[in-house]
């Protein structure tokens, strides 16, 4: 059975020492939270965290990023500030990950092999 097929939606942002990414809903709620600050930032956002894939582009291996890096890139720790900071200067980002197969149960060992 595949899996991990869905599309990630992101917002990407190149900063000066470090790239940043956050995860969004989808794209019309981004454009629509760009016309009206009104609507919650969590109604925009898929996760109320902010990653770091340390200067290896949108693609790179993500963590989760720390207060000394935001405060260095953004002048704040303040995750909302940040949060709103990315959303107006980076870039949305949409794709679709690879189907994967695998076991789905590796504590049978051998047990799965030939069926």
């Amino acid at each position: 059975m595949p899996r991990a097929n869905d599309t990630a939606q992101k917002v990407f942002y190149k900063g000066k020492s470090e790239d940043f990414i956050v995860f969004v809903d989808d794209l019309e709620t981004l454009q629509k939270w760009k016309n009206d600050r009104s609507i919650a930032l969590s109604d925009v956002l898929n996760g109320w965290k902010i990653f770091v894939s340390h200067s290896h582009g949108a693609q790179g291996i993500l963590d989760a990023a720390s207060k000394s890096a935001l405060q260095n890139e953004f002048g704040t720790a303040n995750e909302d500030e940040v949060m709103t900071k990315i959303l107006e200067g980076g870039e949305y980002q949409a794709n679709t990950n690879r189907e994967r197969e695998g076991t789905k149960n590796d504590s049978m060992g051998s047990a799965n092999i030939g069926r």
